[in-house]
């Protein structure tokens, strides 16, 4: 049967899907996902998976898509960054019979992507996009997909959009801030850009960025044309989003504990979730915060939820007529709402003109860190600075090492072999090799061995002299055995 492609892929595949979870790092899990879907959620992707990663470790594999089956997770997509095709596609080969689609990232903005050149930045790479997508087209049994961020230039955005469709993406999703936009730097996500792109290709385009709440999203649609609208923050905070509901954050949290049990993931994730949902109640029961931090399983976590709801219903059982939310927020904290980070401008306000007011500098970005300005560094990477006066931490100047000869890892600089340890040591002991680079003499020791036996050979009997040099023979007889 001939793979959907396009629109007939929207309608038929993904159900014609309007409300979508996006891929997130460590928190779009399948315990997550499942509770998004009771909630009015229609399709959903899995966490951002490293292609290299899935396709060398069965563990990995395992613990992020092959585990327990479940029908109620579909459609689902699965996200990969890459920046080889040939890795890529072989991981992909590998997930298609759990998915309906496969998506490659185009648009993670953070360090990791950086150092790792993948995501956002790869979009300068057109001739490297095109050679992924098109290899993806052609051996895939599902439909490939992309996810990106815009260009500050709206024709570039509209080309790049133009080129990935012609190189075979059926359905792009399009977040609305450019790479530089992230964290504290955020700002608002410019559906202009998005609307230029809906017009420009034919195929389904989804639209991420300010969505935090149903009226949101059917602005969203509305205002760019496009044919479903993906949350990511909006979700973690109010998981019943698509709903257009704000529902108390213990009922939420009690929810995905349940499913959690039976679909268990990493405490982290857990915790992570917890930590979203309750933000606003967080602020004022602080000492919850520190108990969330520490403990250590799932059934603590179930106690300290159990703690803010008695905490929350006391609070309202107390409350005043007529009494308002504090701090400006729209709902009682207790009550799921969004959280809306101040924009790089109101920031600039709250720390002072230069961001240095009372001492308390804005939040530096990881690229200017990564530049080697000591006024910029971490406190870390600063004690290292007064303990080393010469260490520089610009990229720029860390040293190139050689590759091993077998892997590609860093080879050790004295190794005889020209390999990293661990492949210097698997052909070391197979020759019966020293390599004084890598400290190992297997040689040397065999000698030594055979030495010894033969100077046992003096104070033995006759009988058992004979026993050890047969001993030694079969010895010498595997060893050859083993090398042919």
């Amino acid at each position: 049967m001939p793979k959907l492609r396009g629109e007939a892929f929207w309608r038929e595949t993904l159900r014609s899907a309007h409300y979508v979870v996006a891929p997130m790092v460590d928190q779009s899990e399948l315990a997550w996902r499942l509770l998004s879907r009771r909630h009015g959620a229609q399709l959903c992707y899995t966490p951002m998976l490293h292609a290299q990663v899935f396709l060398r470790d069965a563990n990995y594999r395992r613990e992020n898509l092959y585990g327990e089956a479940c029908p109620e997770d579909r459609p689902l997509i699965v996200q990969f960054c890459a920046n080889d095709p040939e890795v890529f596609v072989q991981a992909a080969l590998l997930a298609q019979d759990y998915c309906d689609a496969i998506d490659l990232n185009l648009g993670c903005p953070q360090m990791i992507a950086k150092r790792g050149h993948y995501g956002a930045f790869l979009q300068e790479e057109w001739d490297l996009l095109q050679r992924m997508i098109l290899l993806a087209n052609e051996k895939l049994s599902v439909p490939i997909t992309c996810k990106i961020r815009v260009f500050p230039d709206i024709d570039k955005t509209v080309k790049y959009a133009q080129m990935l469709e012609k190189a075979g993406c059926q359905l792009l999703t399009v977040h609305g801030r450019t790479k530089e936009q992230k964290g504290p730097l955020a700002g608002v996500a410019s559906w202009e850009h998005i609307q230029a792109v809906r017009k420009a290709v034919n195929i389904p385009v989804f639209a991420n960025g300010n969505i935090q709440c149903l009226s949101d999203v059917e602005e969203c649609i509305r205002k760019t044309g496009v044919h479903g609208v993906m949350s990511a923050e909006g979700n973690l905070h109010n998981p019943a989003l698509f709903e257009g509901r704000n529902p108390l954050v213990w009922e939420m949290a009690e929810e995905y504990l349940e499913i959690v049990q039976k679909y268990p993931c990493p405490l982290s994730y857990v915790r992570a979730h917890l930590f979203k949902l309750w933000h606003h109640t967080l602020q004022v029961y602080q000492q919850l915060r520190e108990e969330l931090a520490k403990v250590k399983t799932l059934e603590g976590i179930v106690d300290v939820n159990r703690e803010l709801k008695l905490r929350c219903q006391e609070e309202i059982a107390n409350q005043k007529e007529g009494e308002k939310p504090k701090e400006g927020l729209p709902f009682f904290h207790w009550i799921c709402q969004p959280y809306i980070r101040s924009g790089p401008k109101e920031r600039c306000k709250e720390n002072g003109a230069s961001g240095t007011e009372k001492g308390v500098r804005g939040k530096r970005t990881l690229e200017e860190e990564e530049d080697g300005n000591s006024e910029l560094l971490s406190k870390n990477k600063q004690k290292k600075k007064l303990r080393n006066p010469n260490k520089s931490f610009d990229p720029s100047l860390k040293p190139k090492y050689a590759k091993c000869d077998q892997c590609g890892n860093p080879k050790g600089n004295k190794c005889v072999f020209n390999m990293c340890r661990g492949c210097c040591k698997k052909r070391a002991f197979k020759e019966t090799a020293d390599c004084p680079g890598h400290g190992l003499l297997f040689k040397t020791k065999y000698e030594k061995s055979l030495s010894w036996q033969h100077s046992q050979r003096g104070i033995q009997s006759p009988e058992m002299s004979q026993r050890g040099e047969a001993e030694v023979e079969e010895a010498v007889v595997l060893k050859e055995a083993d090398d042919s």
